[in-house]
């Protein structure tokens, strides 16, 4: 590597925008950061609670320096950073409280209900126990009602948690962010395998030192971590163990992926496009039809044994709440714009409808064009490959659908390294930064009526333009790429 790489001005601002994020996580707590009511001293090493002026400040700050540390970081290389520092920045991280949303609370609450015998997917928080647990009570609003959303292999891990921590909601929440640590510092080691030792470098431009990584994936200790690690590592197996074992171990992976979070199961339908598709993936089809029907049989082999394991040990109820949230539309996407427009004419479930379908076509548009320019870091690498594909097809579905949060892209950035630096890194860098800025400070609870008003202003009322222009520079990038190529022929 030559002396002028990129490194220094990445880690330079790398390093200021986590520090700054790190600010407010080590602070006392404040309007991003839930009171776990511990009295635990590391829950506020820095002596001050910031206003909630102060931290949507500081936030935004910390955002808009990682944009520039990730485009300083893509537009040169970067050495890889030492698994010391790796380990310093996870340890920091993990002993103070979680930010950017209540989430962990509803996890803590999901898995004390399972503990105890309950049906999470059935029970709310607020109605477990009479409303008196001192686990279950402790979820803020707007979720107080509501059973759980995710899958059985998270429930299951957050009943681990729960049963680590038992009454004390501070020992369950640090459990939990243990699960994350790992599974944060597993991906990274997975990466490195899975792109080799020249892209090291990229690996933690995009994700061990990607301020909006450490920000959702491990500050704020969501469960698309977790989920995130199964999803590199199925692919991972493919490399690990030749042949059937191989492509059995992905599947099983890709069923625990998927039983963490339905949508993860995306790295299955990624590894069956780079065996179908050979003209759009690249990758030639060894053994012809015959070699790809026996594959996708293998991974179904694999992957449908363990849902179906761990969907009977779950019960029916799995997926009811995932079922009523299907309609949902976020404030800060583009389709919130049409539902306000089209609901007064159609009503509100015709609307909505509407969405939903005019979404999936959208997603398979921007698949199409996103996949169209760009392409795989490694030629003719089925694991590479499918990892490209992963990841243009998670920002397809990250932009076009109704409801969306800024940590549904943990994936795509744990991919990213798999795709040739291009329109999908921008991209996706453009659409973190609006909605990492839209959801800040991220809880409902503990901000003043003017900066409630800022923040929520944001969101409503310039998210869903900024992320409309990503639709349209996409699809317009990528058409241009079509003509240009048509023009050579």
């Amino acid at each position: 590597m030559t002396t002028r790489d990129g490194t220094a001005a990445h880690r330079a601002l790398a390093g200021l925008s986590i520090g700054l994020l790190l600010t407010v996580a080590l602070a006392r707590p404040n309007a991003t950061k839930p009171d776990l009511g511990s009295g635990w001293p590391l829950d506020g090493v820095l002596p001050w609670a910031p206003s909630s002026g102060v931290v949507t400040a500081l936030m935004w700050g910390a955002y808009a320096v990682a944009a520039l540390a990730i485009a300083a970081g893509l537009r040169r290389p970067v050495r890889a950073l030492g698994w010391a520092w790796v380990a310093g920045l996870g340890a920091i991280g993990t002993v103070a409280a979680p930010i950017g949303s209540g989430d962990v609370l509803n996890y803590a609450a999901y898995g004390r209900v399972l503990l105890m015998g309950g049906d999470p997917w059935v029970e709310s928080p607020s109605g477990w126990a009479g409303g008196s647990d001192p686990i279950a009570s402790a979820v803020e609003e707007p979720w107080r009602i509501e059973p759980s959303v995710y899958g059985p292999v998270a429930t299951a891990l957050h009943g681990l948690a729960a049963w680590v921590g038992g009454t004390d909601l501070r020992l369950v929440v640090l459990a939990w962010q243990v699960v994350v640590l790992l599974s944060w510092l597993g991906v990274r080691w997975l990466l490195r395998r899975l792109v080799g030792p020249d892209h090291h470098g990229r690996v933690d431009v995009l994700w061990t030192l990607n301020p909006f990584v450490v920000s959702a994936g491990l500050l704020g200790a969501h469960v698309d971590t977790v989920a995130t690690l199964l999803a590199v590592a199925a692919l991972v197996a493919l490399r690990q163990w030749r042949g059937s074992a191989g492509i059995v171990a992905a599947g099983a992976l890709v069923g625990l992926a998927t039983g963490t979070k339905f949508t993860y199961a995306v790295v299955g339908l990624a590894l069956v496009l780079t065996w179908v598709v050979p003209g759009v993936c690249g990758v030639a089809a060894r053994g012809g039809p015959l070699a790809c029907v026996r594959r996708i049989g293998l991974l179904a082999a694999g992957a449908l044994p363990v849902l179906a394991l761990v969907h009977l040990w779950a019960g029916p109820h799995v997926y009811d709440q995932l079922g009523r949230a299907r309609s949902s539309v976020s404030l800060a996407t583009p389709w919130r714009l049409v539902l306000e427009t089209l609901r007064p004419e159609l009503g509100g479930a015709a609307t909505r409808s509407l969405i939903s379908a005019g979404a999936a076509v959208l997603a398979i548009v921007l698949a199409v064009a996103l996949a169209r320019v760009s392409r795989p870091v490694v030629e003719g690498d089925e694991v590479v490959t499918a990892a490209w594909l992963t990841a243009v097809l998670t920002l397809a579905y990250s932009l076009a659908a109704p409801y969306t949060l800024p940590w549904y892209d943990v994936i795509v950035w744990a991919m990213a390294p798999a795709v040739v630096i291009g329109l999908v890194h921008w991209v996706l860098l453009g659409r973190q930064l609006v909605m990492a800025a839209a959801y800040v400070p991220g809880r409902v609870l503990g901000m003043t009526p003017e900066v409630e008003a800022v923040t929520l202003g944001f969101r409503r009322e310039v998210a869903p333009w900024l992320q409309l222009v990503l639709w349209v520079v996409t699809l317009a990038v990528a058409l241009r790429a079509l003509v240009v190529s048509r023009s050579r022929r």
